[in-house]
């Protein structure tokens, strides 16, 4: 492969990064520059494969399963050597080499991304793990090998928490955009639990605003996600010392998002809880300035004990 269509790809990825993960992106900014181009490049795949899923909406279902699938055979073909005419997967394909990254992990993520297009909700927080596993958990054990740790087995599990930490968090935030894509992540079970339906949530997508018993329903699965921001901690300070103040950074500016939508009462419907840009200049400067090792905190009102898997 030419040096030239190598550097194009990740270019393309970079540029992808830059315009769809503002807050992972500023965060990246901060790890040591051979490093970047294999985050972007992680993001990359990722987010093209949410692209294909998402993104063409006026396509029926099954159209875009072909092309997921298409895409898919062309991504394992290059990791078997064959070449690939793709705008981002040579990137793709060399950071799995540099790295050796587990391929499993990509198989579970793509997995996951078709569950998107036959999968409208999860009964049980187990069914929603279950996806997250693919869509999220994996993203975590991709990048840590890219991070470096002075302890990659201790580290893993807490790497595979902060990639269901940032989902579920994107999950809470995201419920109006994913009711427009007739989904629901938030499990049923939950929902039943504080007697909401699939129409309260449409009427209060309607309405711009939510009744109680939804707030609740949204303090509660803040509540989950702590849990797993809390399982996540441990991780970052056994990253390689060039790599903490990122991942500070990412952990801080996520865990925000907790924190603004606590503000709004958990009405996730009056407004998308978005962390101020002053604020994130903030916490990327002092992430810098933090010595390496420094525990991170949890992020969010005050933890209550809940099982991950409740």
């Amino acid at each position: 492969m030419a040096n030239a269509d190598l550097t194009a790809a990740y270019d393309h990825c970079r540029e992808l990064h830059r315009r769809h993960g503002r807050t992972y992106y500023l965060a990246t900014r901060l790890l040591p520059a051979w490093k970047r181009r294999h985050v972007h490049a992680l993001y990359g795949f990722t987010r093209h494969a949410d692209e294909i899923v998402d993104r063409t909406d006026e396509l029926p279902p099954a159209e875009r399963a072909v092309r997921l699938r298409d895409w898919s055979e062309r991504f394992v073909a290059g990791l078997h050597g064959e070449p690939v005419d793709d705008p981002l997967l040579p990137a793709v394909l060399h950071t799995i080499a540099v790295f050796d990254l587990d391929r499993a992990d990509f198989t579970a993520f793509l997995r996951s991304m078709a569950m998107d297009l036959t999968v409208a909700s999860y009964p049980t927080y187990a069914d929603l793990l279950d996806y997250m596993e693919g869509s999220a958990a994996v993203i975590g054990t991709m990048m840590l090998p890219v991070l470096g740790s002075s302890d990659p087995a201790a580290a893993r599990e807490p790497a595979r928490q902060l990639g269901l930490a940032f989902q579920l968090t994107n999950f809470i935030r995201d419920v109006a955009e994913d009711l427009d894509r007739g989904r629901t992540y938030l499990p049923d079970e939950d929902l039943a639990r504080f007697d909401v339906t699939r129409d309260d949530l449409l009427a209060a997508r309607a309405a711009g605003r939510a009744p109680r018993k939804i707030r609740e329903l949204v303090e509660y699965e803040v509540t989950r996600a702590q849990a797993h921001y809390a399982a996540a901690a441990p991780g970052i300070p056994l990253l390689t010392p060039a790599s903490q103040s990122c991942m500070r950074t990412a952990y801080e500016l996520y865990g925000g998002i907790l924190d603004e939508v606590a503000a709004q009462d958990y009405d996730i419907f009056v407004r998308r809880a978005r962390v101020p840009g002053r604020r994130r200049m903030a916490v990327a400067a002092r992430a810098l300035l933090t010595p390496p090792g420094t525990p991170v905190p949890i992020p969010g009102p005050p933890l209550q004990p809940l099982a991950l898997t409740a």
